[in-house]
């Protein structure tokens, strides 16, 4: 398992946390997702064969940023 956090741009209510919960959760091998809009972080944990660019690809195609 790995653990990330990323720098999410954009959040700014529970709504938008869930829509990027939401959005890395659909990915096979992800088991936990955290996101918290007042630190505009989000925390991953996953297998190890999760691509940080699939995190990031379905971050900006749930309307955010991730500032890398």
């Amino acid at each position: 398992m790995k653990r990330e956090t990323l720098s999410v741009t954009g959040m700014s209510c529970t709504g938008c946390e869930q829509n990027v919960e939401s959005a890395l959760g659909n990915i096979d091998g992800v088991t936990r997702v955290e996101a918290d809009h007042d630190g505009n972080t989000v925390e991953i944990v996953a297998e190890e064969d999760v691509e940080d660019d699939d995190l990031y690809a379905a971050v900006e195609q749930a309307g955010y940023d991730v500032a890398v």
